[in-house]
């Protein structure tokens, strides 16, 4: 079985595409062994083309095409079924995460405990306007109020995390901005991870502050029933 599958959603993404992989390769190849599965998310753009054929020349790269657009989260998710790595690394498709850190994740993840089975990166140093930083903190700070999960930034997209711990997962909407309040509420620890970012290399930004902000509290509501709810109990076999 394959180690690691990095999955990269897209929706118009297909100028910051060949930039993305190139980088995932240069990080990645001789040091593990990696394949990359990108989820075109039925992108009006000619970013599914240009995924087929970058495959020619990077033979890690699966591609996965949604016939119907579906959201980021549906995306990655659909990544992570078809995914054959038994960890996973996020990106997001805009190229704001280095795929440089990804090995810094790994590292991280070798020198923890087995109960660790989330590394979330943390943009120390974000590269985004000042109305989007701000709305960020904002949301981060109502987040962690609410669902005490100790995470200082759940919207980066640089995560490394265990396929089968993710499967065992509620999905929803959206889940993907909840990932370390939902792996604590399955019983596992999560780690953040400072990393960097960088400003988007092409394209437009697909979220605006308003339409995320409404989203989220319907989400927030929605996370913090799941982990009301939520019953473990030890279990044996005899």
């Amino acid at each position: 079985m394959t180690q690691l599958s990095v999955v990269v959603p897209v929706f118009n993404e297909r100028d910051n595409v060949l930039p993305l992989i190139d980088e995932i390769t240069a990080a990645l190849r001789g040091k593990t062994d990696f394949e990359i599965v990108y989820v075109n998310d039925a992108s009006k753009d000619d970013t599914l083309a240009v995924l087929s054929a970058a495959k020619t020349d990077n033979p890690e790269l699966r591609v996965i095409n949604h016939a119907t657009q579906s959201g980021q989260s549906t995306a990655i998710r659909n990544g992570i079924k078809a995914a054959r790595g038994i960890w996973i690394a996020t990106l997001d498709g805009d190229g704001q995460n280095d795929p440089a850190d990804i090995p810094k994740l790994i590292a991280m993840r070798d020198e923890s405990a087995d109960s660790i089975k989330l590394f979330a990166g943390w943009r120390v140093e974000r590269k985004d306007t000042g109305s989007k930083r701000l709305a960020s903190r904002l949301a981060n700070a109502i987040r962690s109020r609410l669902l005490r999960d100790e995470t200082p930034d759940t919207g980066c997209g640089i995560k490394l995390f265990e396929r089968a711990a993710f499967l065992e997962l509620p999905y929803f909407d959206h889940m993907h901005r909840y990932l370390p309040a939902l792996m604590q509420r399955a019983g596992w620890q999560v780690r953040s991870v400072p990393v960097n970012h960088r400003a988007r290399g092409a394209g437009v930004s697909k979220y605006n502050n308003f339409n995320r902000a409404l989203v989220g509290i319907a989400d927030l509501r929605g996370v913090a029933w799941l982990i009301r709810r939520s019953k473990r109990t030890e279990t044996e076999e005899i």
